[in-house]
């Protein structure tokens, strides 16, 4: 087996292609590489592994269409840059996945939409339910309204926050590169690629480099990318959109590319980024039945099992979970305030709609959203 089988392994994916290889280095949008991108993807898709696709390109194609013939810099004309360029970019996408019988969404998130626990789990819950129906999610960062400067990084930041929402096992970050060489290889034409190295390792940030004119996302912003997808056990490759079959190869576990692995395994890190991510903001009483649900059989907490309720807390905050003697076995993010909780606490989820008046979440906390102490 491939010293990559952990890659080789890998089922649900992130890939993420940057500006300089769909507007073919500022020409416009690439018909040709969209379609095959899409091609690789759709065959990626068929192999039974889940497709997100994050995708740059949208300033880029606006200024294209603006007739520019340079990015601004004004935030007011990036901003009108980005909601021209993503028409044309959504467009692309659509027609040319539809080819395959498939359907795509355009998911346009910003910085609170991830950062927010709120948020985050709405977009988690969103991403999850697109894979769930066979769609294709197609994320970009909203350009079009994000008040800093358009900021994610070329979106390589922003692929590796989608692969922390989603439990991701790969993340692929196609450019025009082959991969992370030790020097610039425009400038050391004998500088060698990086194989393989852990996302944590110092000396990956003297062998990054800065982005091009087009892209705002050079190595530093894809190693950057590759440690905050690692606190949640995805494993990053960097490799070359234009080698063809690349997203096959890749995803294979062949050796190409830049491998930065993520070094822990998936569930353990997710939980350990969970775990640092907020304080706790209230508590909740559980039955007997419920704590042997969450400590023993690894399940989701349902309002049915929940007895009690303390403290003012907002939907995605951090909760602490306690047994009959009051001590605490588990926190996690919960899925309705604490008002909310209070009403439907006891109750089996089918009246949630009732009690509340809107059917929520089933679960009070997912199990995915939740640690065991």
């Amino acid at each position: 087996m491939s010293h990559r089988a952990e890659v080789a392994e890998a089922k649900r994916w992130v890939v993420k292609v940057g500006s300089a290889l769909l507007t073919n280095d500022g020409k416009g949008l690439d018909g040709a590489v969209i379609t095959d991108l899409v091609e690789q993807l759709v065959a990626l898709r068929r192999r039974g592994c889940e497709v997100v696709l994050v995708s740059s390109g949208a300033v880029a194609a606006g200024v294209v269409r603006l007739g520019w013939s340079t990015r601004p810099t004004v935030l007011h004309e990036l901003q009108a840059a980005a909601a021209v360029g993503q028409m044309s970019l959504v467009q692309s996408y659509e027609s040319a996945f539809q080819q395959y019988g498939l359907h795509t969404a355009q998911v346009l998130l910003g910085h609170d939409d991830v950062l927010a626990r709120d948020r985050y789990l709405n977009a988690r819950g969103t991403l999850n339910t697109l894979l769930k129906l066979g769609v294709v999610p197609i994320v970009n960062e909203n350009d079009t309204v994000v008040t800093d400067e358009i900021r994610f990084g070329d979106n390589d930041t922003l692929a590796a926050l989608v692969a922390n929402l989603i439990d991701a096992d790969g993340l692929l970050l196609l450019t025009d590169q082959e991969g992370l060489f030790e020097a610039d290889p425009r400038h050391n034409p004998q500088a060698k690629m990086v194989q393989q190295l852990e996302a944590t390792a110092k000396e990956l940030d003297a062998m990054a480099g800065a982005g091009g004119a087009l892209g705002r996302g050079g190595m530093i912003t894809k190693v950057r990318a590759a440690r905050l997808a690692a606190r949640s056990g995805t494993e990053t490759i960097i490799a070359s959109g234009r080698v063809a079959q690349i997203v096959a190869s890749v995803t294979a576990g062949e050796n190409v590319g830049t491998w930065l692995r993520s070094g822990k395994l998936p569930q353990t890190a997710r939980k350990q980024w969970l775990a640092g991510m907020v304080q706790v903001q209230g508590s909740i009483a559980l039955d007997d039945g419920a704590v042997a649900v969450l400590c023993q059989s690894g399940r989701s907490l349902l309002p049915v099992g929940v007895r009690g309720v303390e403290g003012r807390f907002a939907r995605g905050d951090m909760v602490s979970c306690r047994d009959s003697n009051g001590d605490e076995v588990a926190r996690g993010l919960v899925n309705y305030n604490a008002d909310e909780a209070r009403k439907i606490m006891g109750s089996p989820s089918r009246d949630i709609e009732t009690l509340l008046g809107y059917q929520g979440d089933d679960e009070l906390i997912h199990r995915d959203n939740l640690i065991l102490l």
